[in-house]
């Protein structure tokens, strides 16, 4: 199973970046996969969610308008499109992958960094 996080950066308030994550090794197709972000001396913070077929998606309050998760499963790729940007998203972002406990997830990327700044 590996999963890997790409396209980070830095951002200005206001702005947008997306973040894409590459499943292999797995059937993508087969688990909802999950964001998390940690910011710097931060716990670990659960941004969205996104079921197996892609029409059910959840949210952190603190994301809610502003994100939004997609994937392709012909692709094997999950997303966030992440809008108006805050100083606050600054953050390392991993997609997880979800096999279906509560707020249990099994798989990790190793995180792609996001910072929002001017």
């Amino acid at each position: 199973v590996q999963l890997v996080e790409s396209g980070g950066g830095l951002g200005q308030p206001g702005g947008s970046l997306r973040v894409s994550c590459a499943a292999s090794g797995f059937t993508f197709s087969n688990y909802d996969v999950t964001w998390v972000r940690q910011a710097p001396g931060k716990g670990l913070d659960w941004v969205s969610a996104i079921n197996i077929g892609g029409d059910k998606t959840w949210y952190a309050e603190s994301v809610k308008g502003r994100f939004t998760i997609s994937r392709d499963n012909a692709k094997n790729t999950l997303y966030l499109q992440m809008n108006s940007l805050r100083t606050e998203d600054t953050a390392l972002y991993y997609c997880a992958r979800d096999p279906g406990k509560p707020w249990y997830f099994d798989s990790w990327g190793q995180g792609t960094q996001v910072t929002v700044s001017s």
